[in-house]
């Protein structure tokens, strides 16, 4: 028997057409709008400023762990000068006892200066303290001994009890009690970029706080600016009490030079 049901149509696959623009009154077929030539611009400085901040990103951070090694060896050198200027001292000494003579070590270079009174100062002392940067009570710094020092420190001496500090001192205040003066302002060290920053127009080739120590302990040619990129420190009422600030130190009281007894002294205000 002959199939009388109509046999189904079978779908014929859709041609794919692109789509057609009229510009102008004109047909294309197969082309992408053009973009504008500002955009590519904006985009192709977009990619140069992108590569930019990367190598300069790249470059920073390689500097910065070429700093950090740099800073480790500069720190290793300067234990070794310590330790090796300690042992000499020690050894000279030895010498000297046992041939039967005095060793008297080379006179310091290096003074701390706290100031103690601040009633009834005469102008000239007055004077001096403005100087010396001590203008309030138990304000300290550092300063390098010579003749023209030594002369100032006995025209205010009733005033200031000053002494030779150890590297121990010396370090404790900088780390402990160390402000930076920046633009006229106390501001804290907290990174090694503010030494560096503002250090590095007097060419003094300090760039971290051991620089910075070493240059002062040592007393270096740059010793100047670095005093001078300290503020002066405010320290506290030593722990006790001041014994009597109206007598010398040798007197039992506080004013005047103490030597190397400023370390004690410093232990007790910091």
């Amino acid at each position: 028997m002959a199939d009388t049901q109509p046999k189904e149509k079978q779908a014929k696959p859709k041609k794919e057409t692109t789509p057609v623009k009229k510009e102008g009154g004109l047909e294309k077929k197969g082309k992408l709008p053009a973009v504008p030539e500002s955009v590519l611009k904006s985009r192709r400085r977009r990619d140069i400023a992108k590569a930019l901040r990367l190598k300069s990103a790249l470059k920073k951070k390689a500097d910065y762990y070429k700093k950090r090694k740099e800073i480790f060896k500069r720190a290793e050198s300067y234990v070794k000068e310590y330790h090796s200027k300690e042992r000499d001292e020690i050894r000279l000494a030895r010498q000297a006892r046992n041939r039967g003579n005095y060793y008297i070590p080379g006179e310091a270079r290096l003074a701390v200066r706290g100031r103690n009174i601040i009633n009834q100062v005469a102008p000239k002392v007055r004077k001096v303290l403005q100087l010396f940067r001590l203008r309030q009570i138990n304000n300290g710094v550092f300063v390098k001994l010579n003749k023209a020092t030594i002369n100032m420190l006995r025209i205010c001496e009733p005033y200031v009890t000053w002494g030779y500090p150890n590297l121990k001192s010396v370090r404790e205040l900088i780390y402990k009690r160390g402000f930076a003066k920046i633009r006229g302002q106390r501001i804290p060290i907290t990174s090694n970029e503010q030494i560096e920053k503002k250090l590095l127009y007097t060419k003094c080739n300090i760039i971290c706080t051991e620089d910075l120590i070493h240059e002062i302990f040592t007393v270096g040619d740059k010793f100047k600016y670095a005093s001078n990129f300290l503020w002066p420190f405010k320290l506290n009422t030593p722990t006790g009490g001041w014994r009597k600030k109206t007598n010398h130190y040798v007197e039992g009281g506080d004013f005047g030079n103490r030597e190397d007894k400023i370390n004690e002294l410093l232990r007790r205000m910091v």
